[in-house]
């Protein structure tokens, strides 16, 4: 499956080309965000099936989905992926964008059973996994 992040601020997209993808500001990152704002390892991108899954690794400056500060949570294509300050516009499938001109993309105007799709997955629930550290999935933005 092809995969991309679209820089909301401009920029060059970002190609997710792994399976998995370490995100963060360390030189050992996949996708290397080289500012202060972002952690040494800040969060992990995973392609599956269909969507893409995003895991924050107890960043300082927290990962966001929709605006919404998330632990984990599944990425569907048009969500806004906030790293830090860093937003970005995701885009995967053979259809979902295409490239007018090297460093220029032109994004595909979102379709109905985009918010579908969104809505049916929605409502599914990542597997569980043993953890240590009982952290929720979604923050209250109250709290902080």
């Amino acid at each position: 499956m092809r995969a991309r992040l679209i820089p909301i601020d401009g920029g060059p997209p970002a190609e997710l080309t792994k399976d998995l993808t370490l995100v963060g500001r360390d030189e050992a990152c996949d996708l290397r965000i080289d500012h202060k704002s972002v952690s040494k390892r800040h969060c992990v991108l995973v392609k599956t099936d269909g969507l893409i899954l995003v895991r924050d690794l107890g960043s300082t400056n927290g990962t966001r989905v929709n605006g919404q500060r998330v632990r984990r949570a599944s990425l569907l294509p048009n969500d806004h992926l906030a790293v830090a300050n860093f937003k970005y516009l995701v885009k995967f499938g053979e259809g979902a964008f295409d490239e007018a001109a090297e460093g220029s993309v032109v994004l595909a105007a979102p379709s109905a059973d985009d918010s579908a799709i969104h809505e049916e997955n929605a409502e599914k629930q990542l597997p569980a996994t043993s953890r240590v550290n009982e952290l929720p999935d979604v923050y209250d933005d109250a709290a902080e």
